[in-house]
């Protein structure tokens, strides 16, 4: 009996690793698709979309390690929730790792065109964002509600900071119909980080319900 709690406890250890894994490879890729649309660099694009493969790839592993450990130790209560919070927490992340991609798909179909204006709030929009994922895995490490909490705060700043992008660009773009097209892609790439933020927060939420049982609504 004891074996088999160390073996199960091994392979909760294993999938915690994994999702922890999972979030540095998105805040590297939130990172460097929003680098690669300021700087015009097709290159970095290009490895942000690749890049996506590994993402999915843990994902994949995610799912077979916790289907495994349902299907085979029959956890109860915490044990099984644990696990059910990595299929969702994975859910997230990879969605997190496809905006990113679509941000670089953005600085693709950009090339080399000049901006109607300098990125500024879209980069500090990123920052929040990949400071939000960082702070989600590490509640999910800790298991720290409060830092969970902080979330919904953070969010209500991107979204914020959404409002403020869209406001302005639909001004550029009635000043200037020309603009329209590239004017579309950045408010694409605002509202992808807008969702990536609202993914953040879902893990935070999912944190929650991992140490109190209970899940709140933080978005």
């Amino acid at each position: 009996m004891l074996a088999n709690r160390q073996q199960f406890d091994s392979e909760l250890q294993q999938l915690r690793q994994v999702l922890i894994d999972m979030g540095d490879l998105v805040k590297i890729a939130i990172l460097e698709s929003v680098n690669s649309l300021k700087e015009c660099d097709l290159e970095l694009a290009k490895k942000v979309i690749d890049s996506d493969k590994e993402v999915n790839k843990l994902e994949e592993k995610v799912d077979d390690i916790g289907s495994r450990l349902i299907a085979t130790q029959q956890p109860v209560a915490s044990d099984l929730r644990r696990i059910l919070i990595a299929f969702k927490m994975a859910a997230d992340l990879e969605r997190m790792a496809d905006l990113a991609v679509d941000i670089a798909k953005v600085t693709v179909r950009n090339g080399k065109q000049q901006f109607i204006k300098p990125l500024v709030d879209i980069p500090r929009m990123a920052e929040v964002v990949q400071l939000m994922t960082n702070d989600s895995i590490t509640a999910y490490i800790e298991e720290n509600v409060d830092l969970s909490y902080k979330m919904a705060k953070m969010d209500d700043e991107v979204d914020q900071l959404h409002s403020e992008i869209l406001r302005e660009l639909f001004v550029m773009m009635a000043d200037d119909p020309k603009n329209v097209n590239q004017v579309l892609n950045l408010c694409f790439v605002s509202r992808y980080l807008e969702r990536m933020a609202d993914h953040a927060t879902n893990i935070g939420e999912s944190v929650v319900y991992l140490v109190k049982g209970t899940r709140p609504d933080l978005n």
